[in-house]
């Protein structure tokens, strides 16, 4: 059971769905049940089933139908909708963050890699973890995370551009699961279930503000459904719009001694969102159904202040910049996604054949910018396109399922198996003619140039077994196998075992022994591009360019992984549960960006690439470039724990406590060298994949509810353990990299942030929720000065602690009806 399962009745009136079988009429008593809703088996699915306990029954990490959250044989949390509005958070990320300790989220982010919600799982990257919806492979972002930190190449799936009014839970499976699913599931799988309610209409307004009066947001969320074709049908339409301000931290900069540098910021976006859930049963054993999502993000994030002085050369520009410029980069994104399919019975099998395409098209612009190689005559301040990415996938699956009884085994046996096939495509669009003029100079952000552009793609095959039985009335046994093949990068063969045993109805162990791949991205394969700061240049290019080439580098290979399970379920008392959970992960050939070259080698290989007219100003230690490459070997252990309990006040209600732990530690054990053995990774890479993630995140607290549910007051504490960075010196007033060997270990202290929200139910349609998160305003360690590029970066980014806003206090109202 998850932390903070308690909160599903606490946040709002109880609203318990009736079973099955049942109608609810206007009255709220149950209308008969008619013969063909009787013998109407795939009818069920139709109806919302609430979630939060460990009576829910689960469609992830098991092949088996009607299975129980308490009795899976790998651990699973369940999170519910009720949960995710209690955070009074408008976007699924942060929400999802304030529940499970498992997951967490970057502190902040630089440039457009801050404007991608992207989650991880156990301290390893997030393109480490599988995002199903309604058991369906999503397809991921076209926005590769491109500068440094612990999610640098990262293409993960966007979650928020599902809209979060369309959840209806969640189940979150802690542990590898690739022979289950495929590539991406090494951390873990995180499987979306949208409403499937027939009938009703939800309406919600949430807006808060920081505790230093900035960072607005404002989210409006409509869902409702209705029934068709004689009741044989339903549909269920979910609508966002959600607004975020931008919020300031910088420190001074060290160039004006002022404020005026924005860097430190959170992004201002505005997203709409809509989805479409909906199904039909053809006949009493055919179901046709289908799952549509869009999505449009307008975003910016500002980059670092340019001085008056980088535009003397520009009489033009300096005209129009007369104090100086903060260049905004901006993103037009659209993302959308369909599944349709079929599914049913025949001659004892479940069967399930679907077809889902996605795709996600990313601009980024700029705006506030200024390309110095354009002529007087044609100075342009705004980019619509500098750089265009699109990301495609198209998922074919066949399902097949049943159970067994064989005569010479004394337990039922069930057989799961299936095919799929996969395409999959990433596209370059190149650079608008005025932001590659003169060689893509912009002073913020070099357009992609027409040798960068371009476009790959790749065909995916898999197939896989799944069998599960007991090897005596309480010994379960589950193994799975598959096999993939990848049309640029080969083949690879996984399996799973997994195992409980319950020792009595109080007490159960299970373990799980896996091996898992990751593939390489089509963008970690192909992407190229050069990020630009005042004084600073760092290129990434792609393992397959000129540049890399003629430098060493290799193809990439996939990850492998070998996962190792061991946990004890438990109810000590009645009502005390307690589930506890030991992992290793060990992760061989990790893809991450290495090599780093400087001055005049970082320069031929941008050369090579097209990239030539870099800014005079940025030369020696202050250009560097690098390329994917398989570069390290990694173990990942840890533990995750969950207790709940419940209190009986008598006539004074009760309180539900929850408490849950995740401990994690990532030790580097093997690193790849160059030919002259040195190391691929220096110091801020290695920290990136071994501590920028939190040794330890703490939740626990209680929701108290009052006898008739009018009022509920929860309150939770979350710790962040510790961080550890290695951070650049730098010098001539924080704009030039003092060394390239030589870094500060940078320790970000565990943070105590409290958690405090009051719910009153007016009537039977609406309530309230007045609230806050981090409620005293706890923020980042600070980084040393000398430390800080240009001064304003006071807090580090580049972990995935505490982020920068400090106190989120909120007010949402919503309505049922």
């Amino acid at each position: 059971m998850t932390a903070l399962s308690s909160q599903v009745k606490a946040a709002t009136r109880d609203q318990t769905v009736a079973p099955a079988q049942e109608k609810i009429s206007a009255t709220g008593k149950p209308k008969p049940i008619t013969r063909r809703q009787a013998t109407t088996p795939l009818r069920q699915k139709h109806v919302q089933q609430v979630p939060g306990g460990t009576e829910t029954l689960i469609v992830t990490g098991t092949r088996e139908i009607g299975k129980k959250a308490r009795d899976s044989i790998a651990p699973i949390d369940v999170v519910s909708s009720r949960q995710l509005t209690s955070t009074g958070q408008p976007t699924l990320r942060d929400a999802m963050q304030l529940l499970l300790p498992s997951l967490t989220v970057p502190t902040g982010g630089f440039d457009a890699g801050a404007l991608t919600d992207s989650i991880s799982l156990r301290g390893l990257s997030s393109n480490e973890t599988l995002i199903l919806v309604n058991g369906h492979r999503r397809h991921t972002t076209a926005n590769i995370y491109a500068d440094s930190g612990p999610q640098q190449g990262t293409t993960p799936t966007d979650i928020d551009m599902i809209p979060l009014s369309a959840i209806d839970h969640i189940e979150v499976l802690r542990d590898g699961a690739s022979a289950q699913y495929g590539s991406d599931a090494i951390a873990g799988v995180v499987n979306i279930i949208l409403k499937k309610q027939d009938h009703g209409l939800t309406i919600r307004s949430n807006s808060g503000i920081t505790s230093k009066g900035d960072g607005y947001q404002q989210g409006i969320f409509i869902d409702g459904g209705a029934s068709f074709g004689e009741d044989r049908g339903f549909i269920h339409v979910s609508g966002d719009l959600v607004h975020q301000d931008h919020s300031f931290r910088s420190g001074p900069d060290s160039r004006t001694g002022t404020t005026i540098n924005k860097i430190l910021s959170q992004p201002e976006q505005t997203r709409e969102s809509v989805a479409i859930n909906a199904g039909y049963d053809i006949t009493n054993t055919l179901q046709l159904y289908s799952t549509a999502t869009y999505a449009h993000r307008h975003a910016e994030a500002f980059q670092n202040y340019r001085l008056p002085s980088s535009l003397a050369s520009t009489p033009g520009y300096a005209a129009i910049y007369p104090d100086g410029y903060s260049p905004l980069q901006t993103l037009e994104e659209n993302d959308f996604e369909i599944t349709a399919g079929l599914k049913g019975r025949l001659a004892g099998w479940h069967w399930d054949l679907s077809s889902t395409y996605g795709r996600d098209f990313d601009n980024i612009g700029l705006k506030n910018d200024a390309n110095k190689a354009l002529p007087a005559s044609a100075l342009q301040t705004t980019y619509n396109r500098v750089q265009g990415f699109n990301d495609t996938q198209w998922n074919n699956e066949l399902n097949l399922n049943r159970k067994l009884n064989l005569s010479f085994w004394p337990h039922s046996i069930n057989l799961a198996g299936g095919a799929g096939y996969r395409y999959e495509a990433y596209s370059i669009a190149e650079g608008s003619s005025a932001s590659t003029y003169g060689g893509g100079t912009s002073l913020a952000l070099a357009g992609t140039s027409p040798r960068s552009a371009g476009n790959s793609n790749r065909d995916v095959v898999s197939g896989y077994v799944d069998i599960s039985t007991h090897l005596t009335k309480h010994w379960q046994l589950d193994m799975a196998g598959r096999y993939e093949h990848y049309t640029d990068v080969g083949n690879t063969q996984t399996g799973k075992i997994s195992t409980r045993y319950d020792v009595s109805r109080r007490l159960a162990f299970r373990g799980t022994f896996s091996n898992g791949f990751h593939a390489p991205t089509l963008a970690q394969e192909h992407y190229s591009a050069l990020t630009l700061s005042p004084t600073v240049a760092r290129g990434l290019v792609a393992a397959t360019s000129p540049g890399a080439l003629a430098s060493g580098a290799q193809r990439l290979k996939p990850e492998q992984s070998t996962n190792v399970e061991g946990g004890i379920i438990a109810e000590p008392f009645k009502g005390l549960h307690v589930t506890t959970d030991f992992y290793q992960i060990d992760l061989r050939g990790r893809i991450l960006p290495g090599n780093n070259l400087y001055g005049v080698e970082a320069a031929n290989i941008l050369a090579a690439n097209g990239i030539t007219d870099l800014p005079a100003n940025i030369t020696n230690n202050n250009l560097s470039t690098q390329w994917f490459a398989n570069v390290a070997n990694t173990r990942t252990q840890g533990m995750d724990m969950t207790i709940t309990y419940t209190t009986k006040l008598r006539h004074a209600g009760r309180i539900n406590w929850d408490a849950a732990i995740n401990l994690n530690r990532t030790r580097l054990r093997h690193q790849a060298t160059r030919s002259d053995g040195t190391p691929v990774l220096n110091a801020p890479s290695r920290a990136y994949i071994t501590t920028a993630y939190p040794r330890s995140k703490i939740i626990f607290g209680g929701t108290w509810v009052s006898p008739a549910h009018r009022w509920a007051v929860a309150l939770h504490e979350i710790r962040y353990g510790q961080t550890t960075s290695a951070l650049t010196y730098y010098r001539n007033n924080n704009t030039s990299t003092a060394s390239t060997t030589n870094y500060l270990q940078f320790h970000n202290r565990p943070k105590w942030t409290t958690n405090l929200s009051v719910t009153y139910n007016i009537n039977k349609i609406w309530s309230t929720t007045l609230g806050g998160n981090n409620i005293f305003a706890a923020f980042p360690s600070k980084v040393p000065h000398g430390n800080r590029y240009l001064g304003a970066a006071k807090y580090y980014l580049s972990t995935s602690q505490l982020g920068i806003n400090g106190g989120y206090y909120y007010l949402d109202v919503s309505a049922h009806f």
